[in-house]
């Protein structure tokens, strides 16, 4: 019986341990400012794809025409009868060339770079990590390497990147098979058909490549958002210990409690020289009150007390010469009807003030 006892509650604390839950949002806050995000680089690998692919269709007249305009150019320069091949001319030639590139290319690369900060900020959002390019020695750690090489992850990059030279190889066999007699007629084109027969047959290939492409990332995205959230899933314990960090420990908040308590008591206690009369039970209760007709539009009660807090104020008021004054139903009053720091209460006003009368009468004060 209790071996089958044991038995059941280590499977309960095997069960208890598993990290079966959902992650919470305080979980998944936490992962994200480590970086650890459903983020897809096939979605940006593919974005950046099809940007360029868009831009190269929409800029084709563009490029043309600045390749046309650099070829003139060059052709005119060495067309000069006192042209010749020096370190100016050369310098010159370069300048032109580099200038012109970045003329055609310009607008791709700032469309491509536009293309995958989109296709970044779509899946997490403007998100800065400066620990991402700290130096990290585990990051060169051979045996980790190692590890990474034969993990799940690394399976699945691999999985990935076969998919994708099936994919290309497919489809760019397939299409060139498709238009392959054009090919045969190459040689009867002149320059400029031969060369928009080329380009059309490999924007179709492109085109084609980014449709399969697109659907491969649309799945890649959905199998690391349900990695992400398997590696963020939690314990019940993880559970039951992030609930009581965030209501804080119930130790650790009885101990504040405590010590404000000390602190509120201290204060008090030195208040109690202060009063002009304290009240009492005689036993039970003890009530501190202050009048001070210039800047107070009643008496106020600055400390009170039962039992063991009741015999320390009268200790106080004794110490220092405090008149104690024994009245049971007042004592009782004031105790359950007020706070520190509050005015006596107006019911109470006759009673407070015969009482006050007695204690100036006794101090000389009338």
């Amino acid at each position: 019986m209790e071996e089958h006892r044991s038995n059941r509650l280590k499977v309960n604390l095997q069960l208890f341990g598993e990290k079966t839950e959902k992650p919470t949002p305080k979980k998944k806050q936490k992962a994200a400012q480590k970086g650890q995000l459903a983020m897809s680089p096939e979605i940006n690998s593919v974005v950046v794809l099809l940007a360029v692919f868009l831009a190269v269709r929409a800029f084709t007249p563009y490029i043309i025409k600045e390749w046309t305009d650099l070829t003139s150019n060059l052709y005119k320069m060495s067309a000069v009868p006192q042209f010749n091949i020096d370190y100016y001319s050369l310098q010159t030639m370069f300048l032109m060339v580099t200038f012109s590139s970045t003329k055609m290319l310009a607008p791709i690369i700032g469309v491509a770079m536009v293309g995958g900060l989109a296709a970044t900020y779509l899946q997490v959002g403007l998100r800065f990590d400066p620990s991402a390019v700290k130096f990290n020695l585990e990051n060169i750690d051979p045996v980790a390497g190692t590890k990474k090489l034969f993990s799940s992850q690394a399976l699945a990059e691999m999985v990935k990147s076969i998919l994708k030279m099936i994919i290309i190889g497919y489809v760019a066999y397939a299409e060139y098979k498709k238009d392959f007699m054009g090919f045969t007629r190459l040689t009867d084109m002149n320059l400029q058909a031969s060369s928009a027969f080329v380009g059309q047959v490999t924007m179709n290939v492109v085109f084609k490549v980014v449709l399969w492409l697109i659907m491969l990332a649309i799945a890649d995205y959905i199998f690391q958002k349900w990695r992400t959230q398997k590696e963020l899933k939690m314990s019940k314990e993880e559970i039951k210990q992030e609930h009581k960090e965030g209501e804080g420990d119930p130790q650790l908040k009885a101990k504040i409690r405590q010590k404000q308590r000390q602190m509120s008591m201290s204060r008090m206690m030195q208040a109690v020289p202060k009063a002009d009369v304290v009240i009492t039970n005689p036993t039970h209760f003890a009530v501190a009150l202050k009048y001070d007709a210039q800047s107070m539009n009643a008496p106020v009660i600055i400390a009170k007390g039962q039992d063991r807090i009741a015999l320390r104020i009268k200790e106080l008021a004794g110490e220092h010469k405090i008149v104690i004054v024994e009245n049971k139903p007042l004592a009782q009053s004031l105790f359950f009807s007020t706070e520190i720091g509050d005015a006596v209460p107006e019911d109470l006003f006759q009673a407070v003030a015969e009482v006050l009368a007695f204690v100036y009468k006794l101090k000389g004060k009338i």
